[in-house]
């Protein structure tokens, strides 16, 4: 039985799959082999790179466009030598006759040793792939996988050695070099030990022609791969747990399949095949991945720590206009996956969204007191306004302490409202996030389950600017707006004075408004 793959690169004999090679232009790749030219392919991590750059070398040694000997090779083992060059060009050069060797070809096993003891780490790697071109019956092409695991001198000299047998192409040196990772090459900045500098990846391999980029699935390939179980198995997709699935993920090719996999495979009721699979269960399969902070998450929120991507994440999390980050910043977040291709700025997905600030927060999660549910009624429901006059009181008297806690500092106010408010989710209910650079506020959207009906009630984020009443008549009509698009039964408006003079008896306050027909509670903090 195939099922849905969250680990390494697909196969079809065992996995549902969207096919590597359709979501490249396979016209385009064989056209720059043909032209013996060296080009990049990256994306973020675990979107499909190695299966690509695995279909290409099938495709290359065989069927119709087989004049090719191509050896895919993963550089990632020799991540551990770092910058020691001699056993970095050990490891890489032992791999590639291992991958030739399973392809039938010898060479380079019978040479690569002596070749490294006469020639040295800095050459050797270049001698070996000029004598193979020479000796292979075909133009030999190498597809370099992982090539960003490489740093300092050994990603300089590995960069170097291809570059300085280019010009002996296609005789005595590959015809064509792929260099596939998270980033493009030209935006490495490589400090090198040995010569006490910065150089910048391009400079190492300006012999580059193109760089491509793998992207996310479409909502197509997403609807056609879960298609595949469907038809594997007779378990139907109820078309709201499809869109809600296209929705969540945006098509980002681990989130789709370990969704797909946690409902339809990990969850009990999912592998009963006479049960749909619904909007509910996606649901659950969604916090079930994040609560157990599965590795792709995990190291994606890891690289919130890095002062490139906080100055890119901090003003989408606060909503504020201003911002510090550079284009090479915002070029390093959307390489990694986090930020969306295209504008306006966000982040990719809704699910990192919530990934976010849930790691952003989780020490001060971890530090808040777990009582008993004080926040329910008699009757089941949330007593929103109690969480809120909770939370008022909580910020008055402990603020200053915990946003000093914050990394992010700018957005503070609003990560700490949303750990104190984790306790919703804990209770079994949900915080539904929307945030982004400009938007001048954050919107939450709580809902609880109370009964056989949910109840929905919007929180409404907003910093003091511009005058008190200003702000608070901007912020009635953002949460009205929210309101009407989320079909909330209540509204609350959050507004957040970051003057550290102004006195607390001015910054708290509570006052019921009315906007567009809605009942609002501002609440000053």
């Amino acid at each position: 039985m195939r099922f849905f793959n969250t680990a390494g690169p697909v196969r079809a004999d065992m996995h549902y799959l969207v096919p590597p090679l359709s979501r490249v232009d396979v016209a385009g790749l064989l056209e720059l082999v043909r032209q013996q030219k060296y080009f990049v392919l990256h994306a973020p991590r675990q979107t499909g790179k190695t299966s690509a750059l695995l279909a290409l070398q099938d495709l290359l040694n065989g069927g119709t466009a087989g004049a090719f000997l191509c050896v895919y090779l993963n550089v990632e083992i020799a991540q551990p030598a770092r910058e020691n060059v001699g056993e970095a060009v050990r490891a890489i050069l032992s791999q590639l006759a291992g991958r030739a060797r399973r392809l039938g070809d010898d060479f380079p096993g019978n040479i690569w040793r002596q070749t490294l003891a006469d020639a040295g780490p800095l050459n050797a790697l270049t001698e070996v792939l000029g004598r193979w071109s020479e000796a292979a019956s075909r133009p030999l092409v190498l597809l370099i996988d992982e090539v960003d695991a490489l740093i300092g001198d050994t990603l300089v000299s590995v960069l170097r050695q291809l570059r300085s047998g280019y010009d002996q192409r296609p005789d005595g040196f590959p015809q064509c070099v792929a260099l596939c990772g998270v980033r493009d090459v030209r935006d490495h900045r490589i400090r090198s030990g040995s010569e006490a500098q910065i150089i910048a990846g391009g400079s190492a391999f300006n012999i580059k022609a193109e760089s491509l980029r793998l992207g996310d699935f479409s909502e197509a390939e997403v609807r056609a791969l879960l298609g595949q179980h469907v038809e594997a198995t007779g378990q139907e997709f109820r078309p709201e747990a499809t869109r809600f699935l296209w929705e969540q993920t945006r098509g980002q090719p681990w989130l789709v399949n370990a969704l797909a996999w946690e409902a339809c495979f990990r969850s009990a009721p999912g592998r009963d095949r006479r049960r749909a699979i619904t909007r509910d269960a996606l649901v659950d399969a969604r916090e079930a991945l994040i609560q157990r902070r599965e590795t792709h998450l995990d190291q994606l929120a890891d690289k919130l720590q890095e002062d490139r991507v906080r100055r890119v994440v901090e003003p989408l999390l606060s909503g504020g206009d201003e911002r510090s980050f550079s284009t090479r910043d915002l070029e390093y977040v959307r390489d990694l996956g986090l930020a969306a291709q295209d504008l306006p700025l966000r982040i990719a997905n809704p699910i990192y969204a919530e990934v976010v600030p849930r790691q952003l927060t989780w020490a001060a999660q971890s530090g808040l007191a777990h009582e008993p549910q004080w926040y329910v009624g008699a009757d089941g429901g949330l007593e929103v306004v109690d969480l809120l006059l909770a939370f008022q009181q909580f910020f008055r008297e402990h603020s200053e302490s915990w946003l000093e806690r914050f990394g992010y500092r700018e957005a503070g106010p609003q990560l700490l409202l949303q750990a104190f408010l984790q306790r919703i989710v804990n209770g079994g209910g949900r915080v539904e996030r929307e945030y982004g650079l400009g938007r001048g506020r954050t919107d939450l959207l709580l809902i609880w389950p109370r009964g056989k009906r949910q109840q929905r009630f919007v929180v409404e984020c907003k910093v003091l600017h511009h005058g008190l009443e200003r702000t608070v008549r901007e912020g009635l009509q953002q949460t009205t707006r929210y309101m009407d698009r989320c079909g909330a039964e209540a509204g609350h408006l959050i507004v957040f004075d970051r003057n550290a003079t102004r006195p607390w008896d001015r910054k708290i306050f509570r006052r019921d408004e009315t906007a567009n027909g809605h009942s609002i509670t501002v609440w000053g903090m």
